[in-house]
C-alpha cells in the first residue's frame, strides 16, 4: 500500500481509545462505501467500542446491499454534531458526505478511509491509497492492524465492498492481490453467490421499466454513449433514484464506444452524471474538471443543469478536446 507507516500509526491510536466513533460514508452509499464502514463498524465492535455508523440524507439503503447488517445503522439526526473522532468512507472531500459534512468538519480528529485519486486530504488523518481497488481494501488492512478477526458478517461486508468496486472482477483493478483477499473472504464465509445475485442479478419491475426508458433514449456520438431519465419517469413508474444504479453498467455495454454517460435528475431537477471508460478515456479526469471525481474508468458530476442535452454537450466538448490526461 501507498499508505504511509506514520499514518497507519496515527490512526490505530486514535481508535484503539476513542469508546463512540462515528462512522459516515458518502451520500447515496453503494456497496464499497457501506461495506467498508460496517465491517470497520463490527470490528470496533468486537473491541468493546460502540461506534455510531451512518450516511447521509435520503437516509434510504439500497435493496440489493439489505444483505448488509444494515442494523448497525443510525439516522443521521442522531449523529453527535461534534464527534470526537469521525472516520469517513470512500469519500473524496468534504461535500459528499452531504448532511454530516458539518459533523466531518466539527469533529476532534477526522479520519478519512479512501481510494479516490481525486480526494482532496480532507482528514487530519488520510489513510488513502488511489492504487487500492476498493475502499474495502484499506478497511481490511486497518481491521489486521487493529488485530480484528474476520467473521462471516465482516467479510461479507468486505467482499461485497470488493465485488462492487472491481465489478465483479472485470476491470483493470482486478489484481492478483485482489484475488488474494477474495479468496480470504470467501474462507471467513462471505455468501459470494448471495452477494452477486443481489447485486447483480436482482432487479424490480421498476427498474426494468426505467432501464427500458433510458435505452430508448439512447444516443450515440462520435464521443460517447448516452441516456437520461427524468423525475417524471420515476414518478410514472414507481421507484426511487436509489434503484437507478445500475443503469450506467447497461449503457456501457454498447459496442464500439469507449465512453457511456447516464444523466440521472435529482428532486431539485439538477442532474446526476455517471460515466463509465473501457479504457480508453480518464474519465476521472474529465469529471473533476466539472467539479466531481472518481477513477480514471468510473466517475461522476453534478450539473445544475434543468435539461440533460446542454450536460451532455460539454462533456462531448471536453471529450472531442483531446485534452484529457491518459489513463494511468
Amino acid at each position: 500500500m501507498t499508505i504511509a507507516e506514520a499514518s497507519w500509526e496515527r490512526a490505530l491510536a486514535v481508535l484503539s481509545e476513542v469508546r463512540a466513533p462515528v462512522l459516515a460514508c458518502h451520500i447515496g452509499p453503494d456497496g464499497d462505501a457501506l461495506g467498508s464502514m460496517l465491517a470497520l463498524a463490527l470490528g470496533l465492535q468486537a473491541r468493546g467500542a460502540a461506534p455510531i455508523a451512518s450516511f447521509s440524507e435520503p437516509f434510504m439503503v439500497p435493496d440489493q446491499y439489505r444483505l448488509l447488517p444494515t442494523q448497525h445503522l443510525t439516522r443521521p439526526q442522531a449523529v453527535p454534531r461534534e464527534p470526537e473522532v469521525m472516520v469517513t468512507f470512500d469519500c473524496g472531500s468534504f461535500d459528499r458526505l452531504g448532511t454530516l459534512e458539518q459533523n466531518a468538519r466539527a469533529a476532534d480528529t477526522l479520519i478519512v478511509v479512501d481510494h479516490h485519486v481525486t480526494n482532496e486530504d480532507f482528514g487530519e488523518i488520510n489513510l488513502i491509497d488511489p492504487e487500492a481497488a476498493a475502499s474495502a481494501v484499506i478497511a481490511r488492512e486497518l481491521l489486521a492492524r487493529l488485530s480484528v478477526g474476520l467473521t462471516r458478517d465482516i467479510a461479507t461486508c468486505l467482499y461485497t465492498g470488493l465485488v462492487t468496486d472491481t465489478g465483479r472482477f472485470q476491470y483493470r483493478n482486478t489484481t492478483p492481490e485482489v484475488h488474494h483477499l477474495a479468496a480470504e473472504l470467501l474462507a471467513a464465509g462471505a455468501p459470494h453467490d448471495e452477494i452477486t445475485t443481489a447485486i447483480y442479478a436482482t432487479h424490480s419491475v421498476g427498474f426494468l421499466k426505467i432501464a427500458a426508458r433510458a435505452l430508448e433514449r439512447l444516443l450515440v456520438t462520435d464521443e460517447m454513449v448516452w441516456a437520461w431519465i427524468t423525475n417524471e419517469d420515476l414518478t410514472e413508474v414507481g421507484v426511487g433514484l436509489e434503484e437507478t444504479d445500475a443503469l450506467i453498467d447497461l449503457v456501457r455495454t454498447a459496442e464500439s464506444v469507449d465512453v457511456a454517460l447516464v444523466l440521472k435528475q435529482q428532486p431539485d431537477g439538477s442532474y446526476k452524471a455517471s460515466m463509465r471508460s473501457k479504457g480508453a478515456t480518464n474519465v476521472g479526469a474529465l469529471c473533476e474538471g466539472f467539479g466531481g471525481g472518481g477513477h480514471a474508468l468510473a466517475a461522476g458530476f453534478m450539473a445544475s443543469d434543468q435539461q440533460p442535452g446542454p450536460v451532455a454537450e460539454r462533456v462531448a466538448k471536453a471529450l472531442a478536446s483531446g485534452t484529457l490526461p491518459p489513463v494511468p
